[in-house]
């Protein structure tokens, strides 16, 4: 939040053509003219965002194998929650842009939730709040993560090269193989995965999905019974929470807002996002889990009221991290990009402001009458 707020000071400050100059200025790392040579915020959207979705593959393989998402049973009602709320947010930003194909491509921007934000909202509301709700939550915004890195994958690859994508192949195969023996040690995948990175990154498929492709072949136990999984995954958090999400931010958050007015903030690219975020994952997210319980397919997790569930509805629809990304991949051009800005930031504040305030009241509500509901 600090990083964003930062941003946005100083992309309206006289510091603002240093800022941009600084993102846009080129590292290169090459071997006789052969590497890559990129601007500064490519790097730390296609490099350090990779480890970003690196440790949200080991959370999901961690959870499939032995956690919220092994039995299927419990993911239905969230799973189903999840879909919903990347199904209408989409439509709603189809329903603003259907007559602009320039920025139609953006769709995919407000079907995304920043797991990591929606979570530390739900946090600040403590222990009023039910135990099983984090749950459902964390269980809804993994799938949703899920759902993001799939998009990525079918509608975010331009220029495919096919010989690096089968190159990149010879590191895979050494992956599965230390993973098919158990391999305890985590050096010689990191390195293969770096390799598999560059070879996808030139391939034309977005470098991110090499990731999770690494993090879903680390060992969740070795040959000594110990979990190479566990560790990388406990090692990485503090880095990606407290490096990588705020360097991301303050890279991706700077809207510039001089000149600014209302019809700017009403044009069909920020209200689709926005309105995508605050409407589409409401109706999305709540409309669906209550037609699941009324029609009998799912149960309420225990104590968990319909109150609650609106309010994680509204968390939801807290996109940041992963819709500043998405939007980066959907748009080149910078006057775009201040406007999927402007429509991200605006969701996501409301979104968190309306869902905290809902679960508060919700879990006030519970604390006023728990004898009336004992009585016979």
């Amino acid at each position: 939040m600090l990083s964003a707020v930062a941003a946005l000071v100083i992309a309206n400050s006289s510091l603002a053509g240093l800022y941009e100059s600084f993102l846009g200025s080129y590292l290169a790392v090459t071997l006789n003219g052969t590497g890559l040579e990129k601007p500064l915020i490519l790097w730390i959207n296609d490099g350090l965002m990779a480890v970003f979705f690196f440790l949200i593959g080991l959370e999901l393989k961690r959870e499939i194998v032995e956690g919220k998402l092994k039995n299927p049973r419990d993911v239905i009602l969230p799973g189903a929650a999840a879909v919903g709320g990347m199904a209408v947010p989409a439509l709603v930003f189809f329903a603003f842009n259907s007559s602009s194909p320039e920025t139609l491509g953006g769709w995919a921007i407000p079907a995304a939730t920043d797991i990591a934000f929606a979570l530390g909202v739900l946090a600040l509301v403590g222990k009023r709040a039910p135990a099983a709700l984090k749950v459902f939550l964390l269980t809804l915004a993994i799938l949703d993560d899920l759902g993001a890195i799939v998009i990525i994958a079918l509608f975010y690859t331009a220029d495919l090269k096919i010989d690096y994508l089968l190159l990149s192949l010879i590191p895979l195969a050494g992956l599965v193989l230390l993973n098919r023996n158990g391999s305890h040690r985590i050096a010689p995948a990191i390195l293969l995965g770096a390799v598999m990175w560059f070879l996808v990154l030139k391939s034309g498929v977005h470098a991110t999905l090499a990731g999770v492709v690494t993090a879903f072949l680390i060992p969740i136990k070795d040959k000594y019974g110990k979990s190479p999984l566990h560790a990388l995954e406990h090692g990485l958090t503090p880095y990606v929470l407290y490096g990588i999400v705020p360097i991301f931010a303050f890279a991706n958050a700077g809207v510039v807002l001089s000149g600014i007015g209302i019809s700017d903030l009403l044009a069909p690219l920020p209200l689709g996002i926005a309105l995508g975020l605050i409407v589409g994952k409401q109706v999305g997210v709540f409309g669906v889990t209550f037609a699941m319980v009324k029609l009998g397919l799912a149960r309420l997790p225990f104590g968990v009221t319909w109150a609650h569930i609106y309010g994680i509805a509204c968390l939801a629809g807290i996109g940041f991290t992963m819709s500043l990304f998405i939007g980066g991949l959907s748009f080149s051009d910078p006057a775009l990009m201040n406007e999927v800005r402007i429509g991200v930031l605006s969701g996501s504040v409301i979104s968190a402001i309306v869902g905290y305030t809902v679960l508060v009241m919700a879990s006030r509500g519970e604390e006023r009458q728990p004898l009336a509901a004992e009585t016979p």
